[in-house]
């Protein structure tokens, strides 16, 4: 059985929400849960957490490293969240982020994803 919560709610160490199958829970957690995580089995269920997917800005990453460097310290350099990929640099879809992309001539996409960043990075996100 899924419980989805939003990345922000995931951070959290307090909180409440419903699983699928109506099942309610609350937390009071030593550390936050993270997508995939599985937090209680029954007899009949075991109980993951889905993180939702959110707006999310993608800049597909190119075999120049030192474009590639000039990024992450563009965007670290607001104190945002970032998630590497393989394939991309993954941001939270913010005006910020689009102006900055915008007047640096940095191509991006606009995605709905499960956006998981580095942990314990500093962040302006609310």
């Amino acid at each position: 059985m899924m419980l989805r919560a939003d990345r922000l709610t995931l951070a959290k160490r307090r909180w409440r929400s419903v699983a699928e199958d109506g099942v309610e829970f609350g937390f009071d957690l030593a550390s936050p849960l993270a997508h995939g995580d599985a937090f209680y089995a029954s007899d009949t269920a075991l109980y993951t957490i889905e993180q939702k997917p959110e707006p999310v800005l993608e800049i597909a990453l190119i075999p120049k490293p030192a474009a590639v460097a000039r990024l992450g310290w563009t965007i670290g350099n607001l104190h945002f969240p970032i998630q590497v990929t393989e394939d991309v640099v993954r941001v939270p879809d913010d005006s910020a982020l689009r102006a900055l992309f915008g007047r640096q001539g940095i191509p991006f996409t606009v995605a709905e994803q499960v956006f998981i960043p580095f942990a314990k990075a500093h962040s302006h996100e609310s």
